[in-house]
């Protein structure tokens, strides 16, 4: 048991976010150019494939699509949260990953992602059956 308190303990006090309700999570607005659509460059070491695709889409009210394409889609809608000067991507799943920006890169999910024009056709598809609630950039 004082293994599981310690472990908790260092959690907490390491700075990470666990949600436990996604209904609960305050949507923010997106930062300055942060809304966009993002995109996976080449080949990352965080995705299962060479091949994969990562899309990240951030309308400016704060909705999320995190769209994943390999032999298949895998896209979680989701929201943006701010805590202090960090900002957030809190999915439906409750998965949160913080979200860095850099010019116009953002480093999300151990990947380095590039503003695009437009999602991947697979991301668009996907957007056109299943609608963020507030307007695509």
């Amino acid at each position: 048991m004082k293994k599981f308190a310690m472990i908790g303990a260092m959690l907490a006090l390491s700075g990470c976010v666990q949600i436990d309700n996604y209904n609960d999570v305050v949507k923010a607005p997106a930062p300055t150019g942060l809304a966009g659509y993002w995109q996976s460059e080449g080949p990352q070491s965080a995705m299962v494939s060479p091949e994969a695709i990562a899309t990240l889409i951030v309308t400016p009210q704060g909705d999320t699509l995190d769209c994943r394409q390999w032999k298949r889609v895998i896209a979680l809608p989701g929201k943006l949260m701010q805590r202090d000067e960090d900002v957030y991507n809190v999915t439906n799943k409750r998965d949160v990953y913080a979200i860095d920006r850099e010019g116009e890169r953002i480093e999300y999910d151990r990947m380095t992602l590039k503003r695009v024009d437009r999602p991947t056709q697979e991301c668009a598809d996907y957007l056109e059956k299943n609608p963020l609630l507030s307007p695509l950039p």
